[in-house]
């Protein structure tokens, strides 16, 4: 299904837009005509340059500076939402970090800053968010997990805990806010050709192919026309569920 135009007349924020999935998710939403708020912490220079991609396209754009672990900052991003577009119709809570390590050796302030980032964050952008949707009894949430979240990973105790307690706050969400005609979903990419992948040793990769049954890593755009997919009207009826994109990895 062609999601072209299906979002006109939507506002959409989407954390951690600067690159990799998230570029593909905002200039998707973007192609489906909707506004959108470009999310970043760091990389100031990706974001203006996804920004300038989606103004490209005929469609506006704003930077949205924000750590998303900070209580503060997300204050400020949705305080900036509201004063320039009075509502907000999707947030993709996107934004997360990696820090790996063995369990065993894994460092606090490790765990604490992915739990921070990629779950808190996500619930502090959610709270915030739904007040305004609420207000026009119409949303779509979305939550970027992981199969990580549903399966573990190798040194990222802190990673999948953290994608999974998204799959726990994408189902409370969607019980609680179905009465304001806002839905919330997840969606639980699975090997995908990010920079995270870029540098993985041949062999590494060759192994991990081989646990796909279709047989490749897939694309930041495959991710992303499913969650533009389920932002628009033809999935209004879809909540509190996830959606693996991984090629069949997980069954």
């Amino acid at each position: 299904m062609s999601t072209e135009h299906v979002l006109e007349g939507k506002t959409a924020l989407v954390t951690g837009a600067s690159r990799g999935i998230g570029r593909a998710i905002a200039l998707a939403l973007a192609r489906a005509g909707a506004t959108v708020g470009v999310n970043f912490s760091r990389d100031a220079e990706g974001a203006q340059q996804v920004a300038a991609a989606i103004r490209a396209l005929g469609t506006e754009a704003v930077l949205l500076p924000a750590d998303v672990a900070e209580a503060e900052a997300v204050e400020r991003m949705f305080a900036q939402i509201a004063e320039t577009w009075g509502a907000l119709s999707i947030l993709v809570n996107n934004a997360g970090v990696v820090d790996d390590q063995y369990l065993t050796f894994m460092k606090e302030e490790q765990w604490r800053r992915v739990l921070a980032v990629s779950l808190d964050g996500a619930w502090r952008c959610s709270k915030h968010a739904a007040r305004l949707m609420v207000r026009k009894r119409w949303g779509r949430i979305v939550n970027i997990s992981s199969v990580a979240g549903l399966t573990g990973d190798m040194m990222r105790a802190n990673y999948s805990a953290a994608k999974a307690g998204l799959l726990g706050l994408t189902r409370a969400c969607a019980r609680e806010l179905a009465r304001y005609g806002i839905t919330v979903n997840a969606v639980a990419p699975g090997l995908i050709e990010t920079a995270l992948t870029a540098d993985m040793p041949a062999s590494r990769r060759e192994a991990l192919t081989g646990l796909i049954p279709l047989g490749r890593f897939g694309s930041p755009e495959e991710v992303a026309e499913v969650v533009a997919w389920l932002c628009s009207e033809a999935a209004a009826y879809i909540t509190g569920q996830t959606l693996c994109v991984d090629g069949g990895l997980h069954t």
